[in-house]
């Protein structure tokens, strides 16, 4: 089985094919928003790195989130395109365990934080077992302060995510040697986590539908926070 993963959930734009559960091709760029411009070249230069053309693909991965509005908006527009244009699947994986795969096996807690601005960041906690990955807290939106103490009675905490260096040292304020963080190359999100979960997925059968599938926001945007305010009482739709 061929897959093509795709990320824009965050400022990094990650893109990967895996055949089967080996990894053949996998490309990432963290320089800033720019994933309208670079998505499509860099799902093509892995596409054709690996020598497999669009039409042998089998499923197209998305990051579904949470994340950057409009970086999931662009990631799901451009993975239900290439779905629906080559007549392949969606999968669609949530962005938080995307993070916490690249921990893979980690014996202790997993905390994935994503930069949600506003002083919140998203998250949601993990734990391994063997070879499977079991979350064990809900998707939310947090002050890193109360996720911290949250964890206050709790050890081995490692954090990733783009989260970790705007909030390292509150982090470490609070839970001293109990936080710990994820190398360099394991903080942010990859194509290839994103791929190996799609796999897994695949496997259970488990395909996103592809004109009703959503993002996970969460939380509301600015402009629909913006909007109510002004339209007390009425619906966005």
């Amino acid at each position: 089985m061929i897959i093509l993963s795709i990320d824009s959930a965050t400022p990094v734009a990650a893109v990967a094919v895996i055949k089967d559960s080996v990894l053949l091709a996998e490309e990432m760029l963290n320089i800033g928003n720019t994933h309208s411009t670079q998505l499509m070249p860099m799902a093509a230069h892995v596409l054709a790195q690996s020598n497999i053309k669009m039409s042998e693909v089998d499923a197209v991965a998305v990051s579904q989130g949470p994340g950057s509005f409009t970086g999931l908006r662009i990631g799901m527009a451009t993975a239900k395109g290439l779905a629906q244009g080559s007549g392949c699947k969606l999968i669609a994986v949530p962005t938080l365990d995307v993070l916490a795969q690249n921990m893979w096996g980690y014996d202790g807690l997993v905390c994935p934080i994503l930069n949600a601005k506003k002083n919140e960041v998203y998250s949601a906690l993990y734990r391994f077992d063997g070879a499977k990955m079991a979350q064990i807290s809900d998707y939310t939106a947090i002050s890193p302060e109360n996720l911290a103490k949250s964890l206050a009675n709790s050890a081995n905490i490692c954090f990733l995510g783009d989260g970790v260096p705007v909030y390292r040292e509150m982090l470490s304020n609070i839970l001293g040697e109990r936080a710990k963080f994820a190398p360099a190359d394991k903080l942010l999100s990859r194509g290839a986590s994103l791929a190996y979960l799609a796999y897994e997925k695949a496997q259970c059968g488990e395909y996103a539908e592809l004109f009703t599938t959503l993002p996970i926001y969460i939380r509301k945007c600015e402009a629909e926070i913006n909007w109510e305010l002004k339209h007390p009482g009425e619906s966005v739709l």
